[in-house]
């Protein structure tokens, strides 16, 4: 016998459970998680910061839009998930198109001069620094409170949220959809593909047309700083040309080669010459020396042709609907596209613009 819902959600990462939390005041709602935990990829991984001017043009507006519920969660926590951090960005010569590249459309950027951004960041190379910028309003998420508040909204309105249940198989009769897992058989009319690396996986299980989503790993590693140095007001600094940055990590730093290697969906770990090739040119750019790394780890960030999340019904499978291809932007960008799932699961009008929601329909890719 099989358990029926209104809708079935594939994913318990962030696009997964906040999808869960918009749609469960008004639809009975099961989140199948094939691991043993929510969050246990990508969204357990992430650098974990909100920054409104980061991705193209449909990203910002998402980035945006997402900002309010961080700053005032109401019902996902008591108090703002969003802490001041800023992010700072460098230029050598041969990066001074990337830097420009970037400043261009972000209003809340400021340009600094070198010495300014020694002394944001004073492990910085001052001779290595051709141009500078910082957002200051970049903030860390805290994406445990985020990823948990939204599971327990979802549960407050009766969904459950079912672990160790990966769908092995996914068959339509008629109007009804039917999943198959290790804890049961599962039944609704609508299906959301939240399953992050995976969901071009569900989408062939489920006979629908996969949208070419490619996985790409991203490595970090944790690095002691020197004795007696506070890192903890710091900002986030990058590289203008996105080989590699660097962001204040309870008193340490986390330092990423900002890798992209396409790879196929799995629990991903680092290459250990990608990382020892993304510290060197870390270290380029720092009067510190790389001597340990204390612990390091890769996660898996999805994309898309156009590099935007593809967010809508498919246009070959009735009820299936799309919510995938977050890349590196799922998480600060989950409060706008968990509403945007409900609103068009629910068949409401969406809060989002027209052309927003037109940019995210998963036909575009087709």
């Amino acid at each position: 016998m099989s358990e029926t819902a209104d809708i079935l959600i594939i994913g318990g990462g962030i696009a997964g459970a906040g999808a869960a939390a918009r749609m469960a005041p008004h639809a009975r709602v099961v989140v199948l998680e094939m691991e043993d935990a929510l969050g246990r990829h990508a969204t357990g991984r992430s650098a974990a910061i909100y920054i409104r001017y980061y991705g193209n043009a449909t990203l910002r507006a998402l980035n945006a839009a997402s900002e309010p519920v961080l700053e005032n969660p109401e019902g996902i926590s008591d108090e703002s998930l969003l802490t001041p951090r800023g992010e700072m960005l460098i230029a050598r010569e041969d990066e001074l198109d990337s830097f420009e590249a970037y400043l261009k459309g972000a209003d809340g950027v400021e340009q600094l001069t070198p010495d300014e951004a020694v002394a944001l960041f004073p492990l910085l190379r001052r001779d290595a620094i051709v141009a500078a910028a910082i957002e200051r309003d970049a903030r860390d998420i805290d994406v445990d409170r985020l990823l948990q508040g939204f599971a327990r909204l979802a549960r407050s309105h009766s969904a459950r949220f079912i672990t160790d249940a990966p769908a092995e198989r996914i068959t339509k009769t008629g109007d009804i959809w039917r999943i198959e897992t290790p804890k049961g058989s599962f039944e609704a009319p609508v299906i959301v593909n939240a399953a992050g690396a995976w969901a071009d996986v569900v989408a062939n299980r489920a006979g629908v047309a996969e949208i070419g989503l490619v996985p790409m790993r991203r490595s970090a590693a944790i690095l002691p700083v020197p004795a007696g140095v506070d890192v903890s007001t710091w900002p986030l600094v990058a590289s203008a040309s996105e080989n590699w940055y660097a962001k204040p990590d309870a008193g340490k730093l986390m330092v990423s080669p900002a890798d992209e290697d396409p790879v196929e969906p799995h629990d991903a770990w680092p290459d250990d010459m990608v990382l020892a090739e993304g510290l060197h040119r870390f270290e380029q750019a720092m009067t510190m020396p790389v001597t340990r790394v204390e612990r390091s780890w890769a996660g898996l960030r999805s994309f898309v042709a156009d590099r935007t999340p593809a967010v809508g019904f498919a246009s070959d499978a009735e009820g299936f609907f799309w919510l995938a291809g977050q890349g590196g932007y799922g998480v600060q960008t989950a409060p706008a596209l968990s509403q945007l799932a409900a609103d068009l699961c629910l068949h409401r009008t969406p809060a989002l613009p027209d052309e927003i929601v037109k940019a995210l329909d998963p036909a575009r890719l087709l």
